[in-house]
């Protein structure tokens, strides 16, 4: 995206000089704004209010009919509308912040509205197929809890309907997902369309009730389970499947990039300034991610001769991802191993870190329904009143594919200091907008927990040459996504090629390389903004350090990295620069 104008002077000047009264006033009413579109937000998107933790929705799904789509996007119209005769100048300079940011946020809702997104949110790892797992977000700690529960499936039937009439729209318009990732959401959409009603994914919360549940209330919630998935969710998935296998699946692409669709290169083009919240163009992004593919492969090269390796890299890579000693043989024995590398971190952080978060995180195995098709682990946030903690998911299926040498720098993003840390600290920053305590920009958020992973040399990880390698491994697995990504949907790479350059480069096993290239092939340019957001808090690490030299602290650094929650990075830049700035002055 363009950077956002510094602000000029005559106009600081006349927000410093506004009558207090007049900036209060602005700044109540852009407060009211803010508030009034984070309530519309949550009420079109129930599943967004559920993840936020908001407990209001959780008995609805949303509404993606074609006339409540319209109205949003006139709603959000509106909003330009009223920031456009909105009196920015009549605020302190720091709310001027929050109505740029505000601001472009919903610019890009309008950019991004020729290009249909919606009609490619389905994907292998997410999608209709899967909402059973909604429910791990939900509380389930009293018998009204379960009830929540039931009505949201009692209502399932109609928003799978409107979904299939979304699939079929994308099919008419040509906008559809390619065949090979459409024939992996088969299968799962088979799990749910099953013979008994304890054998559905829905049911798993009907097997194990919290103590203060009494059986008799156990066995009416039971009943009532059995009775809602087997007249309303099974049918209504058998419907939907039907569908998908009529409709939508033979209308699905035999190419894979976005550029084979309408406006494909346009929408390419877009969703990289979006989630690299810069102005690099896809070519400008592969040249980046090359020279990035060079650097690591020399520092693999290093860590193969120090271990005594006879043989070419690619020969070291085989090794690494078929050798048993690297592996684990039961769920039970990575996710324990996972829980403990955790631990080792958790007393560390102090030593980078002067703010620490209060929302904890636990461990959760990735479930079933998608585990075969998705990625080694992922983290969910906190709920946005902190009764819910964050979680580390991590993907138990086929331990015999996680190789031990990545679970640290693994643990590392996912959890803290990656993940975990940057959103709880951000969502516990109360003097915020909620809009920016919740705010998600890519290249920030994932080039924070990419530029983490670095960090675990301090926190005393990777002391063996293979952890080293596992660092290496991931950091090599994003620059390798510049190069595939702006492949497959703009150069016009096929599946293999991006399969086979990522083998040829990286040491992940050929299990996980496949379910990462079907997500970049789903969900163009997001997997741009890791590598793009980490190097730019590198080389603000670098300028700070430089100019501050003996007086450079990194604890303070990551602080004021932290600070402002997600920002786009030239925002980001400008407040590293504000620090420096401060930090020299004597």
């Amino acid at each position: 995206m363009p950077r956002l104008p510094a602000l000029p002077i005559a106009l600081l000047a006349a927000a410093l000089l506004a009558p207090p009264q007049a900036a209060a006033d602005a700044t109540a009413e852009l407060h009211a704004l803010f508030e009034r579109e984070w309530e519309r937000d949550l009420a079109d998107n129930p599943l967004l209010a559920t993840y936020r933790g908001d407990r209001r929705y959780n008995d609805r799904w949303p509404d993606i009919s074609l006339a409540a789509r319209q109205a949003r996007d006139a709603a959000d119209a509106r909003v330009l509308a009223e920031l456009e005769r909105f009196p920015r100048a009549a605020l302190p300079p720091g709310e001027q912040l929050n109505y740029d940011l505000f601001r472009r946020r919903y610019e890009e809702r309008v950019a991004a509205r020729p290009f249909g997104l919606e009609y490619y949110s389905i994907r292998a790892r997410e999608g209709p197929q899967s909402l059973n797992e909604t429910a791990e977000l939900m509380p389930f700690e009293t018998a009204g809890d379960f009830d929540t529960w039931l009505r949201r499936m009692q209502a399932l039937p109609a928003y799978l309907e409107q979904y299939a009439d979304l699939l079929r729209q994308a099919a008419a318009e040509g906008r559809t997902q390619p065949r090979v990732i459409m024939d992996r959401v088969v299968p799962q959409l088979a799990m749910q369309v099953v013979d008994r009603p304890e054998d559905s994914p829905f049911f798993k919360r009907f097997q194990q009730y919290p103590d203060a549940i009494a059986p008799a209330e156990r066995e009416r919630l039971t009943a009532a389970a059995r009775k809602v998935i087997a007249e309303s969710v099974v049918p209504a998935y058998r419907r939907f499947a039907s569908a998908f296998g009529h409709d939508y699946l033979p209308a699905s692409r035999d190419s894979v990039g976005i550029w084979d669709t309408p406006d494909g290169r346009g929408l390419y083009a877009n969703r990289a300034r979006f989630h690299t919240t810069t102005s690099l163009t896809p070519e400008q992004i592969h040249e980046i991610g090359l020279a990035e593919v060079a650097r690591n492969r020399a520092e693999m090269q290093q860590v193969m001769d120090e271990v005594g390796f006879k043989g070419s890299l690619a020969e070291f890579f085989e090794f690494l991802r078929t050798d048993p000693q690297f592996y684990y043989q039961t769920g039970d024995e990575l996710f324990r191993a996972y829980a403990y590398i955790t631990k080792v971190i958790d007393p560390e952080l102090p030593r980078l870190f002067g703010r620490l978060y209060r929302t904890p995180f636990g461990l959760r195995p990735i479930p079933d329904t998608s585990a075969p098709n998705t990625t080694t682990a992922y983290y969910s946030g906190p709920s946005v009143d902190g009764t819910r903690p964050g979680y580390y998911y991590v993907n138990l299926y086929r331990p015999e594919v996680r190789p031990k040498y990545e679970m640290e720098v693994l643990t590392v993003h996912e959890a803290a200091p990656g993940h975990h840390l940057q959103i709880a600290l951000a969502q516990e920053q109360t003097d915020l907008p909620k809009f920016r305590r919740f705010s998600s920009f890519t290249a920030y958020v994932e080039g924070w927990a990419l530029y983490s992973e670095r960090l675990g040399y301090d926190l005393g990880l990777y002391k063996d040459p293979y952890s080293r390698f596992g660092q290496l491994t991931y950091d090599q697995w994003r620059a390798v996504r510049l190069v595939v990504d702006t492949g497959i949907h703009h150069m016009g790479w096929t599946r293999q090629q991006a399969i086979d350059y990522f083998l040829a480069n990286a040491a992940k096993t050929e299990a996980d390389i496949i379910n990462e290239i079907d997500r970049y092939i789903a969900w163009p340019g997001q997997a741009l903004a890791y590598k793009i957001g980490q190097l730019k808090i590198l080389e603000l690490r670098e300028r700070a350090t430089k100019a501050l030299g003996e007086n450079f602290d990194i604890r303070a650094f990551h602080d004021t990295i932290l600070a402002t929650g997600a920002v786009p990075l030239d925002i980001l830049e400008r407040t590293v620069d504000d620090w420096i700035r401060s930090r020299r002055q004597p």
